[in-house]
């Protein structure tokens, strides 16, 4: 059943102010909508073929009773199974960190660790801070 005029122009309204809100989610829901690439299903169905082929080599294993056979099927099963679930490694967004003006920034290069900000006075190490902790719990008693 197609939407009114009214409702089609209500939901324009709304997809313009998510745009304006926070394109960065935006531009993401609509590159999820556009649904499965044709790499993504070329990937899944040769998994599965694998698997399948895997299966039959199980099966001719099985019935001239070589196990080699066998195990060479039961590992085309496993890794065609696994290469079609995995998910593909195109257009894998990457990690960044919000700048100070809100806007997304590109993340550190090289592996290092980003910066961190500053932390309370009197906070000391991650040890001293449990510490303090249990000390406190115990000082408030069981209840």
């Amino acid at each position: 059943m197609p939407l009114s005029e009214h409702e089609q122009r209500v939901l324009e309204q709304m997809e313009q102010a998510l745009y304006a809100e926070d394109p960065r989610l935006a531009s993401t829901l609509k590159s999820n909508a556009r649904g499965v690439s044709a790499l993504e299903r070329r990937k899944v169905v040769l998994g599965v073929l694998v698997a399948l082929g895997g299966l039959a080599l199980v099966v001719v294993g099985v019935m001239t009773q070589l196990i080699w056979v066998g195990a060479v099927g039961f590992l085309a099963m496993v890794l065609g199974g696994a290469w079609a679930a995995t998910p593909s490694r195109h257009g894998k967004a990457h990690l960044g960190v919000v700048g100070p003006d809100g806007k997304p920034r590109r993340g550190p290069s090289g592996g290092s660790r980003p910066h961190r900000s500053p932390r309370k006075p009197g906070g000391g190490t991650f040890m001293q801070r449990m510490e303090q902790q249990w000390d406190r719990r115990k000082e408030q008693g069981p209840y």
